[in-house]
């Protein structure tokens, strides 16, 4: 049997859930500025922020084992920058007219 005894208690999931809604309504908000060339890195910042929040809290990555933590950060920095190196060889390689 698992043991649940480190689950958080129900405040904290209604505070996580609370700042996942604030996050999407600054989504909201922040997609509506024209904020140049930054649009695409504040929204990025916004999605790890809650990604993070997600992570943390309900897959219960906040009381895990030190290895698998570390696991995590390294898989998923690996695979942003393959998200994100495949993004700019699409964006550097379109014909603009």
């Amino acid at each position: 049997m698992s043991d649940h005894s480190k689950s958080s208690p129900l405040p904290t999931y209604f505070a996580v859930w609370a700042a996942l809604l604030a996050g999407t309504v600054i989504t909201y908000f922040v997609a509506k500025l024209d904020l140049g060339v930054f649009n695409a890195a504040v929204a990025l910042i916004i999605a790890t922020t809650k990604a993070l929040l997600v992570v943390l809290f309900f897959m219960h990555l906040k009381g895990a084992s030190e290895k698998l933590l570390k696991l995590v950060v390294i898989s998923t920095i690996f695979f942003l920058f393959i998200l994100l190196t495949l993004s700019m060889a699409d964006y550097g390689t379109r014909l603009w007219s």
